[in-house]
């Protein structure tokens, strides 16, 4: 199938029409649900000639502007009743809603929902008014009404792959010592940067070689917070272990990945968590908070550790365990992968979302 008449902008009215799928992405930061979306999207261009709305995704047709989008969407589909708009956020789902109930446009609105707690008045209200929602686990759809399918996020298993040699793929990296652990996500209190910090801040004596990183972007009312974390660090003599390069582009970031030795996540609050996942496809274990899905991903600890309210020290002798024991982190890293590709494709996420597209077009 080509993609040349969806990915150009100038273009509304052309095959993505046809195939009535128009993908909203509004946020102007690459975030976690950004990722999710790419990988989506990526896996759907074989399905359809996708409209992708609002900001670029990395692999993805370039973007049309809203007033294209809802130009495209002024005549049926052929062969269809109704377009679909994909809708992942709060701001995505108001323009949905705007150009369905007040435009009158032949669309319907399918909502991804990944929160695993009560929404405030707005969402909650947006949701309401979805045509369908997919949740993403189901501790999410207890939370959310509508739920017609509950599909796991998946990772792209060929964009996340293992390196040839894990050595030789850190070595390529502009960083320093025989391995890295990182830490992948916004930098504040709710991602848990600091109890990484704290974490690396006692690990990293037991063990030589090795450094940490912390790479993800800093909002600036969390500037302070960097520079706190910057300090504990340089007070315990780790000011050149424990680096924090800031965010990595995410067509950089699969490199990088499969280069670690580990991945840490320690939020105190996380809807799904994708970043475990990109580092399980890339055969790296992982140490993190309960929090999100992440339990889920372990498989009862054969492909990573979780830890009890993501405690600090409890995670520092875990990753310390891991990375001291190279049979048992070898035998984890198999496993990652393996859970990866079996559990949590995101093929599998594609065909499920699929399967809900298709339940609403078969209604008339």
């Amino acid at each position: 199938m080509s993609t040349s008449s969806a990915s150009s902008p100038g273009n509304p009215g052309g095959a993505g029409a046809r195939d009535g799928l128009f993908v909203l992405n509004m946020h102007r930061n690459f975030t976690g649900v950004t990722a999710t979306a790419a990988a989506v999207t990526r896996q759907q261009l074989d399905r359809y000639d996708i409209r992708l709305v609002g900001r670029s995704l990395p692999g993805c047709p370039g973007p049309i502007s809203f007033l294209q989008a809802v130009r495209a969407s002024r005549q049926k589909p052929s062969g269809k009743p109704f377009h679909i708009w994909h809708v992942r956020r709060n701001p995505e789902m108001q323009a949905g809603i705007f150009a369905r109930d007040i435009l009158r446009l032949p669309i319907r609105l399918v909502f991804t929902s990944a929160a695993q707690r009560r929404h405030s008045a707005l969402p909650r209200w947006l949701i309401s008014r979805m045509d369908a929602v997919i949740a993403t686990t189901p501790e999410a759809a207890e939370y959310v009404p509508g739920v017609r399918a509950v599909v796991p996020h998946g990772v792209d298993t060929l964009r996340f792959h293992p390196a040839a040699s894990r050595n030789q793929a850190w070595a390529a990296s502009p960083y320093p010592g025989i391995g890295g652990i990182a830490t992948i996500g916004r930098v504040r209190p709710e991602k848990g940067t600091d109890r990484f910090v704290a974490a690396m801040i006692e690990a990293l004596p037991h063990l030589p070689g090795y450094t940490a990183l912390v790479i993800g972007k800093t909002a600036p009312e969390h500037t302070s917070f960097l520079a706190g974390l910057k300090q504990q660090a340089a007070a315990a003599g780790l000011a050149e272990r424990i680096l924090f390069p800031g965010e990595i582009g995410p067509d950089a970031l699969p490199d990088l990945v499969r280069g670690l030795s580990l991945l840490v996540a320690l939020p105190r609050y996380e809807g799904y968590g994708v970043t475990p996942l990109e580092a399980m496809a890339s055969a790296v274990p992982f140490v993190a908070s309960d929090a999100g899905w992440f339990s889920e991903f372990s498989g009862d600890g054969a492909a990573g550790a979780v830890v009890p309210d993501g405690d600090p020290g409890m995670a520092a002798a875990q990753i310390t365990a891991i990375l001291s024991d190279p049979a048992r982190h070898q035998t984890m890293a198999e496993a990652a992968r393996t859970r990866a590709v079996e559990n949590f494709s995101v093929a599998a996420e594609a065909d499920a979302i699929d399967a809900v597209y298709q339940q609403l077009w078969s209604q008339t």
